[in-house]
Order: C-alpha cells, then structure tokens, then sequence
C-alpha cells in the first residue's frame, strides 16, 4: 500500500502485519521504497519486481508477504525458508515416468514364455552336438540380456552400454574355451574383475550429476555380470553335457506354466514342481538318473523363475518382455546349471 506523503509502494517486509509502523523512515519521497532490512535495493532492477506506473515500483506477486509472517530476509536477524528447486528427482532414469498408478509388475506373459522355452531348448539340442554349438546359443543369449537389461532399466538406446555387456560376456566364452575345465571358474571370474575394472574406469569419464553417473554404474555393472554369468551355460557343458540338457528342459517348462492365467503363488508352485519333474525325466532319458535331474531341474527352474520376476518390474515394455522377459530366466539359470551339474555330474 502506498505510504502517506510518498510516492513509494512498500516492499514485501513493510506490508501490514510483519510487525513494522510505517513512518519509519522506511519510505524515501524519491519514488523508491528501501530495503535496508534486507540490504537490497527496490530500484525495481531486482528479480520479482514489476514497473510500476509513473516511474514507481511495485512489488510482483513473487515478492508478496507470507501469511505465516515470515518471508525471505525477514527483519530482526531471521531468515525466512529457502524454496526447494525443482519437483522430485526422477530416479535418474531419462525418459522415467513420475506419476503412474497400479501395480508395477507386469510378467512377461505367454509370448516371451515360448521365446524363452524355444532358447532354452534350443540349448539343450546343441549340448547334444557339442560345445561349439552351446557356444552359439550362449552368445545369442547374451546379446538379448545385455539389451533387455539397459531397456528394462530406462536406459535406451545405451549403444555403448550394451556393446561393452556385449564383449564382456563374449570375452568370457573366448575365456573358457582357452582354458581348461578345472579352470573355468577362475577364468570368468578373472574376466569378470576386469570388464567391471574396465566399467568403472570409463564412468570416471562421465560429468553428469552424481545421482545419473551411479545409476549408470549400477546398470552397467548389472549387464557385465549378467552377460559373463550367461557363460555359466558353455562352463557347464564342459562339466556334464547332460546337465546343460537337464537344465535347457527344466527352464523351458517352467516358464511356460509360469505364463499360465492362474493365481500367481498357484503358477509359482507348479512351475517348481513341473520343473523338477521334467528334470527327473530328462535325468532317465540321460546318464544323470532321475533323482540328480529332479534336483537339477529344480534348481534351474527356481532360477529362471527369479529371472522372470526381475523382468517383471517398473510397468515394463512389450520390448522389455520381448528381450529382458526372454533372456533374464536362462541366463540366471546358467550358475545354478553349472553348480549343479559340478554336484551331480
């Protein structure tokens, strides 16, 4: 409100109710109001401020009192609350919806089940013919993680990202086929150390925000290890042939009635149980005997079953169910097969 005998309009800390009298010598008769209290001057050059009419400044709505009776730079030595910038984070994942409803999980579904039983039984048929043929399968599959990975957590295209999970895995393959069986182990857990080594240098070149440059990491980490862990497969065939078969056999019928459109803990149940059936019966067919497959398939169906629940988070895409939802349950399997198959092969 304008002051009697000025021309100046108060500022934000001389309006009514803040506890100041006017006719303090807070109002100059130049056309300019002073706020010495907050030692910034209302020349109408500040931010917030509004061109008054007549060469006077009014104060803008940005600049208004509080009703609560505090305001920025509130007089008396108190300093009024600072306005957080910016709406919450966005996880850092671009592209990140904010504000969806519903349940987030999604499982993959019929489509990506049949895509996952043809993969793994697709392995099963080259343990079968040889390790040369395992490899090929094994390769394929690792293509398909490190991209369902990086699209499942929000990152895409992320061309480098996948092409470094890419070799990694595929540098584990080379590994394993240069070294001896005894030794597989140590040779994918040296070529772990080095490609997670080598992740680690390169994000130190990333100048993002630091919350963008860990989620990157944690990705990145996740697909290397994803990639190099699907090689468990190759390591496995070197150990028992017919385990990789047991194992290819189990995973392909437990996905399948995993998809099927039943309560989920009912699904979850039989597909254990039909996994370890079919363990035990491809254990018959094979040198490895029922009770070995049984525990082998049930083994390789618990894992492809985490795998189908990890490519079941944060309301995934069709893309995610067709490469994440596709790849993630053979190639969580692929330790446990191998594992396994040390026990009973």
């Amino acid at each position: 409100m304008n002051l009697p005998g000025s021309n100046a309009a108060a500022g934000s800390h001389d309006a009514t109710g803040t506890g100041h009298a006017t006719g303090t010598g807070h109002a100059t008769g130049t056309g300019h109001a002073t706020g010495a209290s907050t030692g910034r001057a209302a020349t109408g050059t500040g931010p917030g401020r509004a061109p008054g009419t007549g060469g006077d400044d009014v104060p803008s709505t940005g600049n208004a009192p509080r009703t609560d009776g505090t305001s920025d730079g509130a007089p008396g030595g108190r300093r009024g609350r600072r306005r957080k910038k910016g709406g919450p984070p966005n996880r850092g994942v671009p592209g990140h919806p904010e504000h969806r409803t519903g349940d987030p999980i999604i499982p993959p579904g019929g489509q990506s089940a049949a895509l996952t039983a043809a993969l793994a039984l697709a392995l099963a048929a080259a343990a079968a013919i040889g390790r040369p043929a395992v490899a090929v399968v094994v390769v394929l599959l690792q293509a398909v993680t490190a991209a369902g990975w990086y699209r499942l957590n929000g990152m895409w295209p992320a061309r480098q990202g996948i092409a470094l999970g890419f070799l990694a895995g595929l540098s584990a393959v080379v590994a394993l086929f240069l070294s001896s069986d005894r030794n597989a182990a140590t040779a994918v857990a040296g070529v772990l150390g080095i490609w997670v080594l080598l992740v680690l240098l390169l994000q130190l070149r990333n100048h993002g925000a630091p919350d963008e440059r860990l989620y990157g990491l944690t990705v990145a980490v996740g697909a290397t290890v994803l990639t190099v862990l699907a090689a468990a497969h190759l390591a496995a065939q070197a150990v028992s042939s017919d385990a990789v078969v047991v194992g290819g056999v189990a995973v392909a019928v437990a996905v399948c009635v995993r998809a099927l459109p039943l309560p989920g803990l009912l699904t979850l149940a039989a597909a254990l149980v039909v996994a370890a059936g079919a363990g035990a019966a491809a254990g018959t067919w094979t040198d490895l005997g029922a009770g070995a497959g049984a525990l082998l398939g049930l083994g390789a169906g618990g894992g492809a079953l985490i795998g189908l629940r990890a490519a079941s988070y944060d309301w995934p895409s069709r893309f995610v169910h067709l490469t994440a939802g596709v790849a993630l349950p053979l190639a969580l399997a692929g330790p446990v097969v191998y594992l396994l198959g040390r026990v009973v092969g």
